[in-house]
């Protein structure tokens, strides 16, 4: 039940990347989300492996705020590709 809030998280994240990332022209409006929803819920599963507990307040802070990082830090990576295929490939 609790892997719901993440992805309503990371849907909401989805909303506010656009003013979050400079490039958001470079891909398609569900990659953000997409990627907070992967990175959150991989991220939970492997501290929930880890020994947190869901009543514990430290694997939500951790989940909060690791996710809006992967998902800037992964879709500018993914707009910096897609900017340099394109140069590469006027080259050609």
């Amino acid at each position: 039940m609790e892997i719901l809030i993440i992805l309503g998280y990371a849907v909401i994240l989805g909303l506010v990347a656009p003013y979050l990332t400079t490039k958001s022209g470079e891909y398609g409006a569900l990659v953000p989300p997409t990627i907070a929803a992967i990175a959150g819920s991989v991220l939970w599963i492997a501290l929930t492996l880890f020994g947190f507990k869901y009543e514990e307040a430290w694997i939500w802070i951790i989940i909060m705020l690791a996710m809006p990082v992967f998902m800037i830090i992964v879709s500018s990576r993914i707009a910096a590709a897609r900017i340099h295929a394109r140069e590469e490939a006027k080259k050609a």
